[in-house]
């Protein structure tokens, strides 16, 4: 049989290089394609990483806690009699991973310039943080401290990784907004490294927080997204009333998923894309890509930065099926266990902020996409209606159009679509 190089895939569009998390296969053991490899940690999710190849995993080049970059040999799949000495030889050196070190950081310069790490499993090491304009004192060594009194603030994701690790929540000082404990205070309280944010000490001005992988991804593509694709912007108001009501409706009814005013968008996007597949379309530098599926990016903010899972063939879904399917995408978003094939591959992508109470806000395109839909909140406000003055409920959206693929006609147009269709909601039914 050949020899299988197992290598670094890349699992989304943006990802340059991956951590392996650990393996779920050891050295020696056979391995079979199809069968789990390993679980990776990328930008945006921790993914599973199949096997596509049969034999014993001969060799494990790259050790749970370190990352290599995308394409980069990390083991061998092979039969116990075969030679694998020509591929080892040419593989590069894994890099050490700690925490708070991601994509953009010095880990990405070339792996062969490194000496190779020790084997066995790898312990973080906290990122240097910039030198303080005064010396603080140091804590004390084996100290905890007091547990909090009351509700300890804390990320749902950092509580699943808590009680996944045993970690007491209420020993930790959160470093998020307001104090908020999120999943590197966790991950720092059960490596037992320093939390990437302290509480201030006196006479310190400020404190350098190294970028996350997802942080860090969003930090380099952002440029590369705002700057070289000309936006514009298109913006109408909705009249919600009568989605409101069928939404509290079909949300009353028993055995049923709950819908959101998301759900409805994203159903509306859907069909519209369809009538107008201009706007389901991508700049591919001589010619445009115009799109007959509908991959829906749903946009979900997490204490790390925003990701944008896919919801696939969103046109042949149901309301109800993506409702369902969206609550699912989330949930497994903020816990970092999206599929690969779920990182990549949008088409349009839908962001809502409207649970912020925001009114209306621009997105950013994030290539190859041809537009993006901002999405503010379901405000009651004063309405003119041929009977006078009256209250209704209205909601502002706004297309991000790359004037390269759609003119603005072309996106008016579009965005006329979704408004009627979420104005007589029963369209979105059929």
């Amino acid at each position: 049989m050949a020899v299988t190089k197992v290598v670094m895939p890349k699992l989304s569009e943006a990802m340059e290089s991956g951590k392996i998390i650990k393996w779920l296969k050891r050295e020696g053991e056979r391995v079979a394609g199809g069968d789990i490899l390993a679980e990776v940690e990328t930008d945006k999710a921790d993914v599973e990483m199949e096997a596509f190849g049969a034999g014993v995993l001969r060799k494990v080049l790259v050790q749970a806690g370190e990352k290599a970059p995308v394409g980069a040999l990390i083991a061998v799949i092979a039969e116990p009699g075969e030679d694998i000495a020509a591929v080892l030889a040419a593989a590069p050196a894994a890099v050490p991973v700690g925490p708070g070190a991601g994509e953009g950081s010095s880990a990405r310069n070339d792996t062969r310039s490194e000496s190779p790490p020790a084997p066995g499993p790898v312990t973080p090491t906290p990122a240097a943080a910039a030198p303080p304009a005064a010396p603080s004192p140091a804590p004390a060594v084996g100290v905890a401290p007091a547990p909090q009194a009351g509700r300890v603030k804390a990320s749902p994701l950092a509580r699943k990784i808590a009680a996944q690790a045993g970690v007491d929540l209420r020993l930790l000082e959160g470093s998020g907004p307001g104090g908020r404990i999120v999943r590197r205070d966790v991950e720092a309280a059960r490596t037992g490294a320093a939390p990437a944010l302290a509480p201030a000490a006196p006479g310190v001005e400020f404190e350098d927080v190294p970028l996350g992988p997802m942080r860090a991804a969003i930090a380099r593509r952002m440029p590369l997204a705002k700057a070289p694709v000309p936006h514009f912007y298109v913006t109408a108001e909705v009249a919600m009333d009568r989605a409101w009501e069928l939404r509290e409706e079909l949300n009353g009814l028993e055995g049923q998923p709950k819908v959101s005013v998301n759900d409805l968008v994203v159903r509306a996007c859907a069909l519209a894309l369809l009538r107008h597949p201009g706007v389901n379309a991508s700049f591919q530098g001589e010619a445009i890509r115009v799109f007959h599926r509908v991959h829906m990016g749903i946009a979900v903010a997490l204490d790390e930065g925003l990701i944008t899972p896919v919801l696939r063939d969103c046109h042949a879904k149901s309301l109800a099926r993506i409702a369902l399917e969206s609550r699912d995408l989330a949930e497994r978003a903020r816990a970092r266990k999206l599929r690969a094939q779920e990182l990549s591959g949008a088409t349009f992508s839908v962001s809502n902020l409207g649970m912020y109470e925001v009114a209306e806000f621009s997105a950013i395109i994030n290539p190859p996409e041809g537009a993006i839909l901002a999405v503010g909140a379901v405000r009651r406000v004063p309405v003119v209606t041929d009977a006078g003055l009256g209250v209704g409920r209205r909601m502002a959206v706004t297309l991000s159009c790359d004037h390269r693929v759609m003119d603005g006609a072309m996106g008016a147009r579009f965005l006329q679509d979704v408004r009627r269709l979420i104005e007589e909601p029963l369209r979105l039914l059929v």
